[in-house]
């Protein structure tokens, strides 16, 4: 019997965030898919998909339209929330990701750390926001629309600078965690906004990675703060985290989150192990050495590796490098289908 698909792209995605029977594995954009070829496909740039909802909305959308993938992710970086804070930013060109100016901090004690008024007023913020309002109009409920709002150790990375919040985490780490108490109510307001505007999901980045901290430094400070975000924004989480994870994600898998989004460091069989059923995986295509370097054969491998550990969901392991070639991207839908047709 040949495989049909039953569901929409939205009904497949939300069905597989919820724990929910799927007609096939949905494929996911939780960080983004955006290229410089897509970018030039449609006229929308860096930075200025960065900046614009029009433009933001129009790059996301070839996601779904061009590539074929299950959602829409309107939030290319990682630096909307910490430009509108007031950080220094490095905005390049399309071949580049805007970045933050790390090395010249903004703050230095958590006494410092306030939310401005109105910063869901600032260019930025608004670039997404409105991206999501967009994208919910022209598609309505066709294909999931993904926010991403950052976690408090993100924004203290880029707040505090990298180096001097981790030595805080050592020196003082009662005033550490008073810092990320503050900084999470930005994740708060900023993803209850995202849901406002339309957004089925969000994409929860906090990069405690696995070559920085340990897992225990995960359980020690993030742990509680997660559980309480699965708990305040109503709409499921995806928790991303780079790097060699394995250690925390049966702590990660105890919060509550929809799922997590997890790195190719990670084999999927010793991840679904360590989840163990107390959460969703989505991931782990490689980035640098099968997207980026390598053709679509490589993809389909990876991709059938992932379905046959059992993982729920399938995305690259995290925002794709732009010069990523569209037929790289492409094969892993295809790669999906074609699993599911020799496993009917």
């Amino acid at each position: 019997m040949a495989f049909v698909e039953r569901m929409t792209a939205r009904e497949r995605t939300m069905a597989a965030l919820r724990g929910l029977p799927v007609d096939r594995a949905p494929v996911a954009n939780p960080t983004n898919v955006a290229t410089v070829e897509l970018m030039d496909l449609v006229d929308a740039p860096f930075p200025q998909a960065c900046q614009s909802p029009e433009l933001a909305a129009r790059l996301a959308a070839t996601g779904y339209t061009e590539l074929g993938f299950d959602s829409i992710m309107p939030y290319f970086s990682i630096i909307q929330e910490s430009s509108a804070l007031g950080c220094e930013m490095q905005w390049e060109d399309k071949d580049n990701w805007p970045t933050v100016r790390m090395y010249r901090p903004i703050w230095k004690s958590a006494d410092d750390v306030h939310i401005p008024r109105g910063i869901l007023e600032h260019r930025d913020m608004l670039a997404i926001t409105g991206a999501i309002r967009q994208l919910k109009a022209e598609f309505g409920d066709e294909v999931a629309i993904i926010g991403k709002t950052m976690g408090p150790w993100t924004l203290g990375y880029h707040v505090f600078g990298v180096e001097p919040f981790l030595l805080g985490t050592v020196d003082n780490p009662s005033e550490t965690m008073r810092a990320m108490h503050k900084l999470k109510e930005l994740s708060v307001l900023f993803g209850q906004a995202q849901i406002d505007a339309g957004a089925d999901a969000l994409t929860f980045p906090d990069h405690a990675t696995g070559d920085l901290v340990s897992g225990d430094y995960y359980r020690r400070f993030l742990q509680e703060i997660h559980a309480e975000m699965a708990e305040r924004l109503p709409v499921p989480l995806i928790l991303h985290i780079c790097g060699k994870t394995v250690d925390r994600m049966p702590y990660i898998a105890q919060t509550g989150m929809a799922s997590f989004h997890f790195d190719s460091k990670n084999d999927p069989y010793e991840a679904m192990a360590a989840v163990d059923g107390g959460i969703g995986l989505v991931g782990n295509i490689n980035n640098p050495e099968t997207l980026y370097a390598r053709g679509p054969e490589e993809v389909r491998r990876e991709v059938y590796r992932c379905l046959d550990a059992g993982v729920q969901m399938i995305a690259p392991e995290c925002a794709v490098p732009l010069a990523t070639k569209i037929e790289n991207l492409m094969a892993i839908p295809q790669a999906v289908k074609e699993w599911a047709e020799l496993n009917v």
